[in-house]
């Protein structure tokens, strides 16, 4: 279902285009209503942040910090946000195959209203987590 195109020609772009506006509808009902949208819908709506999930089918969950351009098309290349601590102080670069990625989350939150504490987005555990050994 991802690849190449849907990363970089728009797909992804669209998921957050999509979370910005769900998120600002919620916070201005009657703006949806309307073809552009009142200023304060658009104003809410372009101080959004998004955070970018990445599940994999092995199990594993990436937070998206942004695409990484190392010029390869088979798979996708992005720096993550690292979960440690001791490795917020550099940085992590993943190589996925394309293949591998079971399903991508955009979050989106005003920078006023989002909580506090670092979240986790923990999404749905997979079928082996969820498997109580005998």
């Amino acid at each position: 279902m991802f690849n190449f195109e849907w990363f970089h020609h728009g797909g992804l772009q669209r998921l957050i285009d999509d979370a910005k506006h769900r998120c600002a509808v919620g916070k201005f009902p009657d703006a949806g209503k309307e073809s552009n949208g009142s200023p304060e819908y658009l104003a809410y709506r372009d101080s959004l942040e998004t955070r970018t999930i990445l599940y994999m089918r092995d199990g594993l969950t990436y937070e998206m910090r942004e695409i990484a351009d190392i010029g390869m098309s088979s798979a996708l290349a992005f720096e993550c946000v690292p979960v440690d601590e001791n490795y917020k102080v550099g940085s992590i670069v993943i190589v996925v195959p394309y293949d591998d990625i079971a399903r991508v989350e955009v979050f989106a939150v005003h920078p006023e209203e989002k909580p506090q504490e670092n979240i986790r987005i923990p999404g749905f555990r997979s079928a082996a987590a969820e498997m109580k050994p005998d």
